[in-house]
């Protein structure tokens, strides 16, 4: 079966959430069934033979990816949400946005020592998030694997802050 454009599937949203962002609506993607099980078959087919414990999403886009993925991986689901949403104790990290700062949270028991864990969220910017979900796994003893993304904004050089891992994307812009 031929793959799909992907890309094609990805919504501009002009000047959204402010003046001057080209946003990419990706519910333009997984409201269509065969892309989004396309996204998901692609993204099981590549870590299908690694050695992954457990697949990391982080609120709430990144949900819609992992939780399928770490299903069809046979692996757990390790949610990375906003503060005062997790029910047991964690980690928090607070980290710098274009303007001004945001925290997220993990449970501190969310993996085995050691665990390989592959990250997955909808789309790779300036990598701040991503950064800083990559320190919180670490501070719950996990390894990124990898971090995969849906979509890459490449102009915004999200690579260069996470130089120091593997770095996966399906659509790049």
């Amino acid at each position: 079966m031929a793959r799909q454009d992907l890309a094609s599937l990805i919504r501009n949203i002009p000047d959204f959430p402010i003046p001057g962002i080209q946003f990419k609506d990706i519910t333009t993607l997984i409201g269509n069934g065969p892309a989004f099980s396309e996204v998901i078959d692609r993204l099981h087919e590549r870590y299908r033979d690694q050695q992954i414990d457990a697949v990391v999403g982080i609120e709430s886009r990144g949900f819609i990816f992992s939780a399928p993925l770490a299903y069809r991986l046979g692996v757990g689901l390790v949610p990375i949400r906003k503060p005062g949403k997790l029910p047991a104790a964690t980690y928090q990290i607070e980290y710098q946005l274009e303007y001004g700062t945001n925290k997220l949270e993990i449970h501190r028991d969310a993996f085995q020592p050691g665990a390989r864990v592959l990250v997955i969220d909808d789309l790779l910017a300036t990598g701040g998030t991503i950064a800083a979900a990559c320190d919180l796994i670490g501070m719950a003893g996990g390894q990124v694997a990898e971090l995969a993304f849906v979509i890459e904004l490449t102009f915004l050089n999200g690579r260069e802050r996470l130089r120091n891992h593997n770095i996966f994307s399906l659509i790049q812009f």
